[in-house]
């Protein structure tokens, strides 16, 4: 049952280090607003967005910045807080406005808005737009989640992570918007921290990007414009609303909680200012404002009573990698005390698992959850930097789920450049043992350049582990449709990220059904030649 939307909104308008007013009146119209000619250049280089919905909500955001690139992360802002109006309607064209207000944009916030809505309707298609002074934004479409209630629905979910900017064009998210998902979620790497030229592909990068390494708050807010004025980037934003959490290239290369990746005497200081712009750079609520040296990002969403949506962080709260960072035998890795999500985070996702009423309970996270063994003989070789070197961890949270009865659990998986379907098991020693739950892995949006559809280094993990059902090495993303009975992820292949504007192509179709644990393959176009 839809439930009636309520007499009145109550408008929540965030920015980063506190609550800004909304408007007291409702505006007469956001084209007839005077303006003061302050701001000569277009503002809204780095378009719109929004994300986090639930049934009744949505926050909108946008960042101004006439000149993007400024090295000094202020985008050519004059040093003064901005009034932005915003607006929200039924239909792209604003003839039928549904809530309309004030923000105020400050400097120290990176002239960053979050709008935080609630008391809006239920499953319902929304389009928003800006206005600073006589500038308008361009036009983003959101929606909201379904009714807590609501079960026979259908969610279109894409998700995608790894867009290393100087390694290709950003056409796969273009290429996502086109496939018109209700959802995007992104898992990590969103922007890379390195300087030009010091990670580079065969062939030489596509395009560089400017500015140092990103060490401070300059830094990163420079380095996420840059990305941000990307067109295909800003398409994928106004398309849908997105889900984030991030990796380890937001701050710093496989850093793990307080523990860089090399040794740097200032890591918690870059770490907080890493924080600080991801914060201001991304539609996130308020609850995820940067609080002293921590940010809360570890959230859940419902879609309806069809799918929970456990979004995590294996970042922040993990124990160091215990063998360094590679492929490694690792006896280390087996301690029960290791935690990938700390023990905090790992109580609230079993609650979650105990509490969960959904059809489908999916977890975003960053690293490869399955086992990975790279040894031909009886030892283990697994990559330290994913669960396989918190063991415990993996297996304290499988056990979780099938403790508490998830009906339908599905790892959502980014981080490898690769895309990868895959059973999972509470034995992977065993593989006859059943499956538990299933892990789908996206491949980069551009991380490593142009792919092919197989790479011999891979195979021998294939052979090795038997629970691993597919494997890819094209760039793209992943897009699901999930009902109540079934759901269907197609991987979605690029040819080459070297050129723009390249078409996309399915590589692979799987489906998982209702109460059926691991993975049916449904479409394989197979290897070209």
């Amino acid at each position: 049952m839809v439930q009636p939307a309520r007499s009145g909104i109550r408008r929540r308008i965030f920015v980063l280090g506190g609550l800004a007013t909304a408007s007291a009146s409702t505006l007469p119209g956001i084209a007839g607003a005077a303006p003061t000619g302050a701001l000569r250049q277009d503002p809204f280089t780095l378009g719109v967005a929004s994300g986090d919905p639930t049934h009744d909500g949505v926050v909108l955001w946008t960042r101004l910045a006439p000149e993007p690139l400024a090295e000094d992360g202020r985008g050519g802002m004059p040093d003064r807080t901005v009034r932005v109006q915003w607006e929200l309607a039924d239909d792209a064209r604003f003839s039928r406005v549904v809530r309309r207000g004030t923000a105020l944009a400050h400097p120290e916030a990176a002239h960053s808005v979050h709008v935080e809505l609630d008391g809006l309707r239920p499953d319902r298609e929304l389009y928003y737009r800006f206005r600073a002074e006589r500038h308008l934004s361009p036009v983003g479409r959101t929606r909201t989640a379904p009714d807590p209630q609501t079960l026979r629905t259908e969610l279109r979910l894409g998700f995608a992570s790894c867009a290393q900017y100087e390694h290709g064009w950003f056409t796969a998210y273009r290429r996502l918007a086109e496939d018109h998902p209700d959802l995007i979620m992104h898992l990590g790497d969103y922007q890379y921290e390195h300087r030009k030229d010091d990670y580079t592909i065969p062939g030489g990068n596509i395009r560089d990007h400017d500015g140092p390494e990103t060490v401070t708050l300059a830094n990163y807010r420079q380095r996420y414009a840059q990305y941000k004025t990307d067109p295909d980037l800003q398409a994928a934003h106004a398309a849908a609303p997105w889900l984030v959490v991030w990796d380890d290239h937001e701050v710093d290369n496989n850093w793990a909680g307080d523990v860089p990746e090399n040794a740097q005497p200032t890591f918690l200081e870059r770490r907080t200012a890493a924080f600080r712009a991801y914060y201001e750079n991304m539609p996130l609520r308020s609850t995820s404002v940067p609080q002293g040296l921590g940010m809360q990002l570890y959230r859940r969403l419902r879609w309806g009573r069809l799918a929970n949506l456990h979004m995590l962080d294996t970042r922040q709260y993990r124990d160091d990698q215990a063998c360094g960072d590679g492929w490694r035998a690792c006896p280390a890795a087996e301690q029960p005390e290791r935690s990938i999500l700390g023990r905090q985070q790992e109580e609230w996702l079993i609650d979650g698992f105990h509490r969960s009423e959904a059809r489908w309970d999916l977890l975003g996270q960053q690293v490869f959850f399955a086992q990975q063994d790279r040894d031909n003989g009886p030892g283990k070789i697994t990559a330290q930097d994913a669960w396989d070197g918190y063991v415990a961890s993996r297996r304290r949270i499988t056990e979780g789920w099938v403790d508490a009865g998830v009906r339908n659990p599905v790892v959502l998986t980014g981080d490898v450049h690769r895309a990868w379907a895959c059973d999972l098991k509470l034995d992977y020693d065993d593989p006859t043992t059943p499956s538990v739950g299933s892990e789908l892995v996206c491949t980069s949006i551009t991380a490593t350049g142009d792919g092919r559809d197989t790479d011999p280094d891979d195979q021998t993990i294939l052979h090795n582990n038997p629970h691993i059902r597919f494997y890819n090495n094209l760039r793209g993303y992943v897009m699901t449709t999930i009902t109540p009975d079934r759901l269907d992820a197609d991987f979605r292949v690029l040819p080459r990220v070297s050129r723009p504007d390249e078409p996309i192509d399915t590589r692979a179709s799987f489906a998982i059904e209702d109460r059926s644990p691991g993975l049916h393959e449904t479409y394989d176009r197979g290897l070209p030649g």
